[in-house]
């Protein structure tokens, strides 16, 4: 895909990119300048870094990872 540059560098890219690569309005994105070439990222916020960390437990699954602490904190039996 070819992108236009604005007279003051500004990369214009369409949405369909954005959409595909996850840069949204108002975020924030790294760039890079590898081998002479520009690679932008985007920069996840802290929501999305929580959400994509949180895991399912069920009842018993945290249980048995509460007891393995607590032995090796040394509370446990």
């Amino acid at each position: 895909m070819i992108l236009k540059v604005g007279k003051k560098g500004e990369i214009y890219t369409s949405k369909e990119i954005r959409q595909k690569v996850g840069i949204k309005e108002g975020g924030r994105v790294r760039a890079i300048v590898e081998k002479g070439k520009l690679i932008i990222e985007p920069i996840p916020t802290i929501e999305e870094v929580i959400r994509e960390s949180i895991i399912e437990l069920s009842p018993e699954e945290a249980e048995k990872l509460s007891e393995e602490i607590q032995k090796e904190e040394g509370i446990y039996g």
